[in-house]
């Protein structure tokens, strides 16, 4: 079954690692060694989430797992950046499957956390039912174009250093000097978090407490949701449209 959420491109020449180096959020650079996948994300020079998308290295070479909503624009803006340097970005015909539990030979492990399981890159195969969201939610992991929002969102915010999605040690890239200064403040004043709900509102309705917006709400599954919340202000009872919403010790 193929993935149309997903585009797959093949990343060739010479230049290919070191020009992904210089632009994304996570060292990719290990990936010259051998198979394995990384996530990293796209920034505006400002520090703003553009896209996120996995780096692999198969039996067929170095690939780019793109998120199929974000894939043209970024495709666009990296092609921009390319220049002079040796580096092809070709449309490939590998299938994402995704899964848990034992794994299709070849398949790499999904590096943002263990409980989303594995990714294998080939031909098409029926995919398991299973609910991501769930998992999604439990884990407080973000997802593109819902907790990730192009131009508005910032890494550290969204979690990116506990699923493993940015490199304080790689070097320069773009965004980096922002994500930086948020890395060494003392703490982060807005942010992803776990909380309770009970009963539903749309993707993105405003959070209020105490009459006074102090986020918003996003993926729900069950009787948990993740927001994005102003950390020092959401206490307590709180409301997202008709729905009632607390926040909850968050996940590791």
């Amino acid at each position: 079954m193929t993935n149309t959420t997903r585009r797959m491109i093949s990343l060739g020449g010479k230049d290919a690692l070191p020009f992904l180096q210089g632009l994304v959020s996570n060292d990719v650079l290990p990936l010259g060694k051998g198979p394995g996948l990384v996530w990293a994300a796209l920034l505006t020079p400002q520090g703003k989430y553009l896209a996120d998308f996995f780096v692999g290295h198969d039996s067929e070479g170095v690939f780019l797992d793109l998120p199929e909503v974000l894939a043209d624009a970024t495709l666009k803006r990296l092609t921009m950046y390319r220049l002079r340097a040796d580096v092809s970005l070709m449309p490939s015909d590998r299938v994402l499957t995704r899964g848990l539990g034992e794994a299709l030979p070849g398949a790499l492990p999904d590096p943002r956390h263990p409980a989303l399981g594995w990714r294998h890159y080939g031909p098409a195969v029926d995919e398991a039912a299973i609910d991501w969201d769930a998992i999604r939610v439990a884990h407080l992991i973000p997802e593109t174009g819902i907790e990730l929002i192009p131009e508005e969102s910032y890494l550290l915010e969204a979690g990116f250093e506990r699923l493993h999605g940015v490199d304080f040690r790689k070097g320069c890239y773009v965004g980096q000097e922002v994500t930086a200064r948020m890395k060494h403040k003392t703490e982060l004043r807005k942010g992803l978090a776990l909380v309770a709900v009970e009963g539903s509102a749309p993707v993105g309705t405003a959070i209020l407490a105490e009459g006074r917006e102090v986020g918003r709400l996003f993926t729900q599954s069950g009787e948990r949701g993740i927001a994005h919340l102003r950390l020092d202000k959401a206490e307590g009872e709180m409301w997202a449209g008709e729905a009632r919403v607390m926040r909850v010790q968050q996940p590791a």
